[in-house]
């Protein structure tokens, strides 16, 4: 019945799909782009037989990309395609992966879309990144005889609760899946709790751990730092911050320069397209602000300086003494709190942090991850630690090694795709090295 209710609310929702495209594309203009792609209509250079990555947006894409560049290397025979839905995922694949793959959107989930996908791409395996559970697409390549694996996976109690509502349509999404690699024991044990057999499920860990810098990573961070004139400057950044903690941050900031004057906020909405109603939100608030897609320096000295670019938060942490990490003051369940500590930089966050809660019980119980209930605790905490430089650098300290403890899912999920892999395979195309 469920499968029947799922078809019916596509076919309601598919007259309006164009339309919400259209109105989001006033803001993001990138959404105007390429619509075509959405429903199916891939572009000629794609070939067919790929190995298909499916990574959302531009975190599960800048996850992925080390694991998706090592095993194109692996396999030069072969052509790899990656799909996002979002228009920073396919920044992300441009930026990190370039020509050693292929790249459009993803289909949405209407049956004829993914259809005229899959006759135009005829791929050889699909590799689903978190907990992108599309029932169309996978009984599409179920019928077609293309394994599906989601890896990196993750399911909060809240979304397990909800995937049991619709329980019959998640065991037969969940029944075609070849296997399931989750990020966390409580992960896999949801996931068989809703169907999934469990001789197809395990605990591989969660990729984001594996990320590393950029080589030009402090040379990038000099730069910036020059740019705003911040050295010898205590600054705290406020990153992924989402509507309705923007306001808290700078009340926080308020009460911070109360007591430490030439403190300085660098503020990181979670969607660059926000960045002008932040950027008024600020000056409404008495604040001087700078934004980094400016073409100089201009007000260097501002009170605030406001990211609204893609692809340069690990640049804007290394500069912060501080961070606290957004979509956890607001109930959207927070944002990865691996990346300020991969950077050297202790942070807070809310109390809301169900979609990384196995990442941030790990840095809470090494005692490297502050929580914050409202502007006048996140005031308290950043004051105190821009003015402990020991006690911040003890923090660091600790973060890291939670990283160091967790690292390693990348390896045992490039194993596990491996295999799969060398399955579909003749033995002219088999994997060369992994250099």
């Amino acid at each position: 019945m469920w499968r029947f209710v799922y078809r019916l609310l596509l076919w309601l929702a598919y007259p309006w799909v164009h339309v919400r495209l259209r109105l989001r594309a006033r803001h993001e203009p990138a959404y105007g782009e390429r619509i075509p792609e959405r429903f199916g209509r891939v572009p000629a250079a794609i070939p067919k037989g790929c190995i298909w990555f499916h990574t959302v947006s531009a975190g599960e894409t800048i996850a992925a990309a080390p694991l998706i560049g090592d095993l194109a290397a692996a396999y030069p025979r072969l052509p790899f395609l990656v799909t996002t839905m979002t228009p920073t995922g396919s920044q992300q694949v441009a930026a990190r992966l370039g020509a050693r793959v292929h790249h459009c959107y993803a289909p949405y989930d209407f049956p004829a879309a993914v259809r005229r996908f899959f006759d135009a791409v005829e791929p050889r395996l699909l590799v689903l990144m978190e907990t992108e559970l599309w029932p169309n697409t996978i009984a599409e390549a179920a019928a077609r005889g293309v394994p599906v694996l989601l890896v990196n996976a993750r399911l909060s109690a809240r979304s397990a609760a909800g995937y049991g509502r619709v329980g019959s349509l998640t065991r037969t999404v969940l029944g075609r899946l070849a296997f399931i690699a989750c990020q966390y024991p409580d992960h896999a044990e949801r996931f068989v709790a809703l169907g999934a057999p469990a001789d197809r499920v395990a605990a591989l860990g969660s990729v984001k751990f594996d990320q590393a810098l950029p080589a030009d990573h402090a040379a990038r961070v000099g730069a910036l730092a020059g740019r705003w004139r911040l050295d010898g400057v205590p600054v705290w950044i406020a990153a992924s911050t989402h509507p309705g903690e923007e306001a808290q941050v700078l009340a926080a900031h308020r009460r911070i320069r109360e007591q430490l004057a030439c403190a300085r906020l660098i503020l990181v909405p979670r969607h660059p397209a926000r960045s002008a109603d932040v950027v008024a939100l600020c000056q409404a608030e008495g604040f001087s602000v700078a934004c980094h897609s400016a073409p100089d320096a201009g007000a260097a000295g501002s009170d605030v300086i406001l990211v609204d670019s893609m692809g340069v938060l690990l640049d804007y942490y290394a500069l912060a003494g501080v961070a606290f990490v957004g979509g956890s003051l607001v109930p959207l369940g927070g944002h990865n709190p691996i990346e300020p500590a991969l950077c050297g930089v202790p942070a807070v966050m809310g109390p809301e942090v169900f979609n990384f809660a196995d990442v941030v019980a790990a840095f809470r119980a090494a005692g490297c991850l502050g929580r914050v209930d409202d502007a006048d605790g996140l005031a308290a905490v950043v004051l105190e630690l821009l003015q402990d430089p020991a006690r911040r650098d003890a923090l660091a300290a600790l973060g890291r090694q939670v990283i160091a403890d967790n690292i390693g899912a990348t390896q045992r999920l490039q194993a596990l795709l491996v295999r799969q892999i060398d399955g579909t395979l003749g033995a002219d195309d088999k994997r060369r090295s992994f250099g």
